[in-house]
């Protein structure tokens, strides 16, 4: 049997790195990290036995150079590369690279990466194998072939997966402008405009097979997972096995994901992909196939037993699989939820929900643990914590959960992602909490479109009032006078009571925001405290916070209207504090309305647009002097491969630009100003 290299160089970074790492570790190989600048203090490169600078923090310098990852391995003696997913993974290009350099490539050949990476091709070798796929055209003339197939429509990149750069088109009218945005963003993430066009199949569900094939001529699948919990093309829930498959149809599709696999000459571990109906699932069709590890490879990794990881090292390293399909069981029921770094906002009218990349510096990191909980995580909560920045995928950690049956495995989860506890960034974990929780997830109905459509109930609309509470209790208890060291004696005239010569004590107020909404001020005196022009009601700190927001964090125990409650916290210098509470997390800054108004658009005025995002601004449609009309594209700020169009209010001329292509910009920072026609006004 072929030995296990000795050493392997991990091109990636975040959790899978860690993740990649954490199996290395165990097999007794030597892992090396390799770092941008922007992650010089992440967790992978601690955790690796050496770590190589490869360049600045803009992906193409570093995660996607492919000198300076070769570079990389050969002065550090790596015999192997693993691509981990994402970055140079699915090129086919590296892969050559790699082996021509006299590595190992820990994946398939490169010309099964190429077949397999365009997708035109790939469906064409898929059928010819036997395989179904969904109906689709591509070529010069995009939009001529969309008006055939008939709307709706999936615009997809060609050269590229996971959903980057997808856009559903139902309107014929938006087709050209769908098209030029969905090519702009391909170009961007995989260095290929080239687009296909397929048929959309209303209300589907996105089920892959696990396959691996070794150089020996087995070809085998793992089952499937159920992906259909999605946003914007992306999954953010995973489970195997599916609730809707029975055995028969798991079998067929499993054949049919092996066929796809040896169409291409496959080797290492793969996902094909299907697209099914739910009510038909015999009528399932090729979607795409993945050349890689997924993220979602931990809930197969839970129902069969097998780390992934590993086979593709021994797969690469020459090694059979001892395995045949008949040896392949499936045993429980796991489900996955991806942590991301993001801020949900409800669109005005409640209509939808805007989901927008956030950043910042992890301040308190507290991840899940007990009976079937396993946690893929990027995040170390070191000293002086975690650097989240835009330049990369706001993935942060996976939290799994496994059980001898669905409900528990959901049960489980829900409870895993209300012990999360991420301050100083926010996340998804409350609304992932949520959304297990719907009826219609409970029940294995699921789709494709789900998410979107439940996505306003599962987004509060409001800063729940004890919130506000807290955050004044604590910014209350931070004015406490220190006692005396020697006599304990305090300064009753230092003490923050309102205390006034024959009256009852005097309110202190608390201006407080959320970024992003409307400021509120919460009002405390000596055991009440109102929100706003709420009536008073009894509130106290009952434990923590006696050291203040500017000198500690922990956790702190409120009582707030007859019910006590727990949340994490954190200051958030010079004048802030997070606050976290079930997987909800909340940052409260000290509001001065005196000090100007443009924090927001809500404040600065209607005619105001501002970042709803940190990020970077990729186009710019308008000038200073334009004259526009309501609902008009004016800019695109994209962050952490999101694009996110900024419009205008309303009729009128834009008076102010005060960005450029490239520009970066913060949360809230002014982009431009449109000033109203008088007849908009009028209205």
């Amino acid at each position: 049997m072929n030995a296990l290299m000795d050493s392997v160089l991990v091109a990636n970074r975040g959790e899978i790195a860690v993740r990649i790492i954490r199996t290395l570790r165990r097999l007794g190989i030597r892992a090396v990290a390799v770092y941008s600048d922007a992650d010089a203090g992440a967790r992978h490169v601690r955790e690796a036995d050496a770590a190589v600078r490869i360049g600045p923090a803009p992906a193409a310098d570093s995660y996607l150079s492919v000198e300076a990852l070769l570079d990389a391995a050969r002065r550090t003696g790596a015999a192997a590369v693993h691509p981990g997913y994402g970055f140079l993974a699915e090129n086919a290009a590296f892969a050559r690279a790699v082996t021509g350099a006299g590595l190992t490539f820990v994946g398939p050949p490169a010309d099964a990466i190429a077949l397999m990476g365009d997708k035109i091709r790939a469906k064409e070798t898929v059928a010819a194998a036997g395989v179904p796929v969904v109906p689709g055209a591509s070529g010069a003339e995009l939009a001529a072939e969309a008006r055939k197939l008939g709307m709706p429509v999936l615009l997809k990149p060609s050269a590229g997966g996971g959903g980057k750069g997808m856009r559903l088109v139902r309107e014929e009218a938006a087709l050209e402008e769908e098209i030029a945005a969905a090519r702009r963003q391909a170009l961007a993430a995989f260095g290929d405009d080239t687009l296909l066009v397929e048929r959309w199949i209303e209300a589907p569900r996105h089920i892959e097979i696990q396959v691996l094939a070794d150089g020996h001529g087995t070809v085998l699948h793992l089952g499937e997972r159920e992906c259909s919990l999605q946003r914007r093309h992306q999954k953010i829930v995973e489970e195997a096995p599916s609730p809707l498959l029975d055995a028969a149809t798991r079998a067929a599709m499993g054949e049919a994901a092996v066929a796809a696999a040896r169409s291409c000459g496959y080797r290492g571990a793969g996902t094909v992909e299907f697209i099914v109906p739910g009510a038909d699932p015999g009528a399932y069709c090729f979607m795409e196939m993945n050349t890689r590890l997924q993220v979602e490879h931990p809930v197969t990794e839970l129902v069969t037993g097998l780390d992934l990881v590993e086979w593709q090292l021994r797969i690469a390293a020459g090694q059979p699989l001892p395995l045949r399909q008949d040896a392949v069981a499936l045993t429980g029921h796991a489900v996955e939820a991806r942590l991301c770094a993001e801020t949900a906002r409800v669109a005005e009218d409640g209509s939808r929900v805007d989901f927008l990349p956030s950043a910042g510096r992890v301040h308190v990191l507290r991840e899940p643990s007990g009976e079937g909980v396993r946690v893929d995580s990027g995040l170390s909560g070191g000293p002086g914590g975690d650097e989240v920045g835009t330049a990369y995928d706001p993935l942060l950690a996976k939290i799994v959960a496994y059980g001898p049956d669905r409900p528990t495995a959901l049960r489980r989860l829900r409870a895993a992602l209300g012990e999360t506890v991420v301050l100083g960034v926010d996340t998804n974990a409350g609304f992932l909490r949520r959304l297990l929780a719907h009826e219609r997830v409970a029940a294995g109905e699921l789709d494709t479109g789900l998410v979107d459509a439940a996505a306003p109930e599962l987004v509060p609309r409001q800063v729940p009032d004890e919130v506000y509470a807290a955050a004044a209790l604590l910014r209350h208890a931070a004015l406490e006078p220190a006692a005396d060291p020697a006599t304990g004696w305090i300064d009753p005239f230092a003490v923050p009571s309102g205390w006034r010569l024959g009256d009852e004590p005097a309110w202190t107020a608390y201006p407080l925001r959320v970024p992003g909404r409307e400021a509120v001020t919460a009002w405390v005196r000596p055991g009440e405290a109102r929100i706003g022009d709420g009536d008073p009601v009894p509130a106290r700190l009952l434990t923590g916070g006696g050291s203040g927001p500017g000198s500690g964090s922990g956790d702190v125990h409120v009582e707030y209207a007859g019910y006590t409650y727990h949340f994490a916290w954190a200051p958030e210098p010079p004048d802030g504090l997070w606050l976290g509470r079930d997987g909800d997390t909340w940052q409260l800054r000290a509001h001065d309305a005196l000090a100007g108004a443009g924090g927001t658009a809500a404040e600065a005025g209607t005619d105001t647009l501002t970042a709803p995002m940190p990020g970077t601004v990729t186009v710019v449609k308008a000038a200073v002097g334009d004259e526009v009309t309501a609902g008009q594209s004016l800019l695109v700020v994209e962050a952490m491969k999101m694009e996110h169009l900024i419009t205008a209010p309303h009729a009128g001329t834009v008076t102010t630009l005060d960005v450029t292509p490239g520009t970066t910009v913060a949360m809230d920072q002014v982009l431009a100003q449109v000033a109203a026609h008088q007849d908009e006004e009028a209205v």
